[in-house]
């Protein structure tokens, strides 16, 4: 059986993008190319990549999951090696970083320009992600590493610590508990909590709660956590969060006020992740390396 690295770089563009098309965009070739390539690669195997669903794009077989993340090796090797008669372009190929969407606007963008400076070579990619999302991309080899909070990842996940947070509430402007230098979980437990509908988010709110006892009421859901910091600052409710802007206001200008919780509640990590049954390129390695120093010398969601 005799691959090559244009058959390799279609099979992991396709993984990534989960659509042909989204694919020949990206690399700049036909749609039917890549199609044909994709056909006479699968006859080679003997076995399908990809399913094709109409209307929601593809996704890799169990099979083609295994191809991929072999391919991604291969092309991460072909690359570290057309760059060893240079020193700047010893980490080169390519880079997929996926965020969870809540963390992506404070620290992707630095992060991104410290590992360009450092790799020039890698060519990043950055996606949004939900927690569900990125842990199936992660498997489907759509990305290499992963910045989230420790939620809801498989056990066979790498979780590397970059940061820990403590949580803190959300209350508007001129609510009764505003004044107080710090509120208790049963404080809060007085007022409507509003939850954003990530289930993982959702969830582990609601068991910060009910690890002390307390049920709070919880029937306002948002489905961003800026909309989350609007309708608190707009006097719906409270909310309980490990993200804190600079800047306490909300996007339609209402000052929030937040206070530290009383409650030795865990703190929460935020980490990179990765499919410990993938090996990981020289690039994410450096970038593993580069978000550490990153991490170690600023502040974070500082008060």
């Amino acid at each position: 059986m005799n691959l090559t690295l244009v058959q390799l770089r279609y099979m992991v563009t396709v993984a990534r993008h989960g659509s042909v098309t989204a694919a020949a965009r990206t690399l700049n070739v036909s749609q039917p190319s890549i199609s044909v390539a994709i056909d006479n690669v699968e006859q080679a195997f003997g076995q399908k990549l990809f399913v094709r669903q109409r209307g929601s794009g593809i996704s890799l077989t169990s099979f083609g999951r295994s191809a991929v993340a072999k391919a991604k090796q291969v092309l991460a090797e072909a690359d570290e090696l057309a760059g060893l008669g240079s020193r700047e372009a010893a980490v080169a190929g390519e880079l997929v970083l996926g965020c969870f969407e809540d963390l992506a606007p404070y620290f992707a963008p630095a992060l991104i320009r410290s590992f360009s400076e450092r790799c020039p070579a890698v060519r990043m990619v950055v996606r949004d992600e939900t927690f569900e999302t990125l842990g199936r991309r992660i498997l489907d080899s759509a990305v290499d590493l992963g910045l989230t909070y420790d939620l809801g990842l498989p056990s066979h996940f790498a979780r590397i610590l970059l940061h820990e947070l403590r949580p803190h509430a959300l209350l508007p402007a001129g609510h009764p508990l505003a004044d107080r230098p710090a509120v208790s979980l049963a404080d809060l437990a007085a007022y409507p909590l509003i939850t954003t509908d990530q289930p993982q988010s959702w969830q582990h709110m609601l068991d910060l709660f009910l690890s002390r006892g307390l049920s709070p009421v919880a029937d306002i859901t948002t489905s961003s956590f800026e909309l989350q910091r609007s309708m608190v600052a707009n006097g719906f409710g409270v909310a309980v969060s490990y993200t804190r802007p600079h800047g306490d206001r909300s996007y339609d200008g209402l000052p929030l006020v937040c206070k530290p919780i009383s409650d030795p509640l865990p703190m929460q990590r935020i980490i990179l992740t990765h499919d410990t049954r993938q090996r990981l390129s020289n690039a994410a390695l450096a970038f593993i390396d580069v978000a550490k120093g990153w991490f170690s010398v600023h502040d974070v969601f500082a008060s």
